[in-house]
């Protein structure tokens, strides 16, 4: 299984191969961005607002919490929100709507989970400025792009970057030297600086940065039983299942609540087979709703999704809503 390299977010030397191809992503990467900056490739424009979430670095950060935050909130504002996005990790290239019951091969796990939670319309696409075509044809009054900051071809009117408040940039470098899709120096361009949290911990925001913390909801059955609270679990053992961008994150998570973990940590956007979950002790498993959308038609019985719910500042939703309101007013 893939893992995040160790000399990313730790003090491993970086390999000879890895430093010697930084130089040609670095230039490749302002290359194509400074095309798109002088109009020397086209701009698409969906026809609606868009708000694009993302990320610098590679791997999860937690923009799907914030995403399905964004979708709850300016649905409460009286916009009707679509989501774009890609569909990392499934099958096939075709662009297709995505609901909750939407095959997570077919069309990823985060776009089935964002279509579960929210109810929104999801729409997969490698070309995302595509989608958010079809999204307005759609209906939609509103684009929120999930992970899209380096798709450039998608023009946007608000940009917000998703950190991880405990890994933040790693090394600094770029890849596959390091973490980072874009330079450091990007951040500076987005409109908002989410940072991630956590449920917790000693970790503030910088200057600049709108923290965002996540509650950890109750555990949810995959099979028919009734809803738990993670406090039930306390004091026991458990197979704490995690294919995300940091499953430590997730595992930390259980043991604050005084869970004993046995970890089981899967590459991000892992594609479960039953046997992964067969394991040799018959203990209650936990896993992300990430994971819990591709494992369900195979969990054991006694397997539950850890749903997380995201919080912001007041004054972020305000601040955004006011941006936002005001594009609803100016002519397109």
């Amino acid at each position: 299984m893939a893992r995040t390299p160790r000399h990313w977010y730790g003090d491993a030397p970086v390999p000879l191969a890895a430093r010697a191809i930084e130089p040609l992503y670095r230039f490749i990467t302002r290359t194509r961005a400074a095309m798109y900056a002088r109009g020397l490739l086209r701009r698409r424009r969906a026809g609606a607002p868009v708000l694009v979430v993302g990320n610098i670095t590679a791997g999860g950060t937690g923009k799907t919490p914030l995403t399905i935050a964004l979708v709850e909130r300016l649905r409460a504002a009286g916009w009707t929100p679509g989501i774009a996005t890609r569909g990392y990790g499934r099958e096939g290239k075709e662009p297709l709507w995505v609901d909750a019951a939407t095959p997570a091969q077919l069309a990823g796990d985060e776009p089935v989970l964002i279509a579960h939670r929210t109810g929104a319309k999801v729409r997969v696409d490698g070309d995302r400025a595509r989608a958010a075509a079809e999204l307005v044809r759609a209906g939609c009054d509103v684009i929120v792009c999930d992970d899209g900051l380096q798709h450039y071809r998608l023009a946007r009117d608000i940009e917000i970057e998703v950190i991880d408040g405990a890994r933040r940039y790693g090394n600094g470098r770029m890849l596959p030297a390091g973490p980072l899709r874009e330079p450091a120096s990007r951040a500076t361009h987005c409109d908002f600086r989410v940072v991630n949290l956590g449920d917790g911990g000693q970790s503030e925001p910088e200057f600049g940065e709108w923290p965002m913390r996540l509650t950890v909801d109750d555990a949810m059955p995959l099979h028919g039983r009734r809803p738990r609270p993670l406090a039930a679990f306390a004091g026991q053992r458990v197979h704490a299942v995690a294919g995300i961008g940091d499953p430590s994150r997730f595992f930390n998570t259980l043991k604050s609540r005084g869970i004993a973990v046995v970890p089981h940590a899967f590459a991000d956007h892992y594609a479960y087979r039953a046997e992964d979950l067969a394991f040799a002790s018959a203990l209650p498993i936990l896993m992300t709703e990430k994971d819990a959308v591709k494992c369900a038609a195979f969990a054991p019985d006694d397997s539950y999704a850890v749903p997380i719910t995201a919080g912001l500042p007041e004054a972020f939703w305000t601040s955004l809503l006011d941006r936002l309101d005001r594009l609803r007013r100016t002519p397109a």
